[in-house]
């Protein structure tokens, strides 16, 4: 049995229900920092399909060239490894790339200042984070409004609390009511402050990202951020092809001190990419391998995640789609792909483009986030919260998704076939006819036996209708609501405090307020 279902079950055995109910409604540690999977990933492409899209990114790599723009000492790095640079476009030759990302770690740690919260990253492991980078909220009143940081700080929080989450994330929603060039500061405190669970750091500007290792520094130490890793932040391409200098240059802060980045194209298919699963494929594996094997070039052995991010589009209007069976398989198949790379892989989430946490909302978001587990993505982003195709972050669906993935941890364990699993004793004892219900097995068993939803309403309609006729999107709130009244934040030292707010005071004092 692994470790962490080990753990798992160590936490539903302790005080019952009302100690599980606890457990998922404050900030105690959860059961489990992360899920480790018992049962092998999906596999959809085959060895020799592989075999030819790995063979197309390598074309794609030397005949058409990635374009890194505005980064001198990025070119530099990569003309000294061998590259062929025209202009900004580098050309890698045929098999440059993949040897240059053999010093990538295929799993890193990513350390919460709770040591038992922090993660395990790549082989068989399974990260959640939540929704990353919407400018609007639908909130607690059911209103969809610009965030704000009381938005931004109410999440931090409920992540926390809510043990679906493994990971604090990173911009949970994009405070508006803040400077752009300082808003960073207070979002990255939020992580802080407000949770020890693990957090995402700022790319918005290579400054931004030193502001986050230089907190870090305040939070874990300086010589442990130089030799460990407790930050982990979004690198995406400029899909087709394409890094920009703003990108480049957080990428080179965070691996230079030992912080992990993925890299990732964010692709919409027939856009930014062919409108077939293969051509996407190749070109998500030639944009992913271009930034590892440079993030490699910056640092040998910096912590590094293959990054997918591909959507399907309609081609009646241009709108991104979600939870239909392309991105499925584009994510299927790069997850094979970062598997035979050696480095971890980054997917997935709970996404949909609907309005409200209504069916569509449930159907896109199972859709998207089942082929996520089953497929083996190590580190998911987007996994509660998300809404309108990235646009919203809902607070209603960030607690109705947060409740399903407690579910995945039993959907990965695989099959028990220990003597307890096979249950012999209760068909003998039961036999013919009769029910299971009284029997010692069940008596035994019945606590852990199943999975219960905290939120799902399995009453009959004549309760739920004497109850007031609940939906689950008000009932969702509702927890929200009573989540943040109770929340409390886990001990931060006041000497470490003080430091941070020191550190953001002066780097309030001199940043601008645009950047204009």
């Amino acid at each position: 049995m692994a470790e962490t279902e080990t753990a798992q079950r160590r936490g539903r055995r302790g005080g019952g229900r009302d100690a599980r109910r606890q457990m998922r409604s404050g900030g105690g540690v959860a059961a489990s920092p992360y899920i480790t999977r018992g049962i092998p990933p999906v596999d959809i492409l085959t060895d020799e399909a592989a075999e030819i899209i790995e063979a197309n990114a390598e074309t794609i790599l030397e005949e058409i060239g990635i374009d890194f723009l505005e980064d001198a000492e990025a070119l530099e790095l990569l003309r000294d490894a061998g590259c062929d640079i025209k202009g900004e476009r580098v050309h890698f030759p045929r098999g440059l790339a993949r040897k240059l990302c053999e010093t990538a770690p295929s799993s890193f740690t990513q350390h919460a200042r709770n040591a038992e919260r922090s993660v395990e990253i790549g082989g068989n492991n399974m990260v959640f984070a939540p929704v990353y980078g919407p400018p609007f909220v639908r909130d607690l009143q059911n209103e969809r409004r610009y965030a704000t940081i009381e938005d931004f700080r109410n999440f931090v929080k409920l992540v926390y609390m809510l043990p679906g989450f493994h990971h604090s994330g990173g911009t949970v929603c994009e405070p508006v009511d803040l400077p752009v060039t300082k808003r960073h500061l207070e979002m990255i405190y939020a992580h802080q402050s407000l949770s020890d669970k693990p957090y995402m750091g700022s790319v918005t500007a290579p400054s931004r990202a030193q502001d986050t290792v230089d907190m870090s520094k305040i939070l874990f130490g300086d010589e442990f951020v130089e030799n460990n890793t407790v930050s982990i932040s979004l690198i995406n391409a400029n899909s087709p092809m394409t890094w920009d200098a703003m990108m480049l240059g957080a990428l080179k802060v965070y691996a230079r001190h030992n912080q992990a980045v993925i890299t990732a194209p964010f692709i919409l298919a027939g856009a930014m990419s062919p409108v077939s699963v293969a051509g996407t494929l190749a070109q998500t594996l030639a944009e992913a391998m271009s930034g590892i094997a440079f993030t490699q070039l910056v640092r040998p052995g910096a912590p590094v995640v293959f990054g997918s991010f591909a959507s399907s589009m309609s081609m009646q209007t241009g709108a991104p789609t979600f939870g239909t069976p392309e991105p499925a398989k584009v994510l299927l198949g790069c997850a094979k792909l970062a598997r035979r790379l050696g480095v971890p892989f980054r997917s997935g989430g709970s996404l949909t483009a609907a309005k409200t946490a209504d069916a569509q909302a449930a159907y896109e978001s199972a859709n998207t986030i089942m082929p996520t587990v089953m497929g083996g993505v190590n580190f998911v982003l987007h996994a509660g919260g998300w809404m309108e195709g990235g646009l919203v972050a809902d607070y209603a669906k960030l607690i109705l998704d947060a409740d399903q993935l407690t579910m995945m941890q039993d959907v990965v364990n695989g099959i028990d076939v220990s003597e307890n699993g096979q249950a012999m004793d209760a068909l003998r004892e039961t036999g013919p006819g009769k029910h299971f219900l009284g029997s010692s097995h069940t008596q035994a068993n019945f606590e852990s036996a199943f999975w219960r939803s905290e939120l799902a309403d399995n009453t009959t309609f004549e309760q739920w209708s004497s109850e007031g006729s609940v939906e689950s999107h008000e009932r969702a709130r509702d927890r929200a609501v009573k989540m943040l009244d109770s929340f409390e934040a886990p001990a931060l030292d006041p000497s470490i405090n003080d430091g941070l707010r020191d550190f953001i005071g002066k780097r309030m004092e001199e940043l601008p307020d645009s950047e204009f």
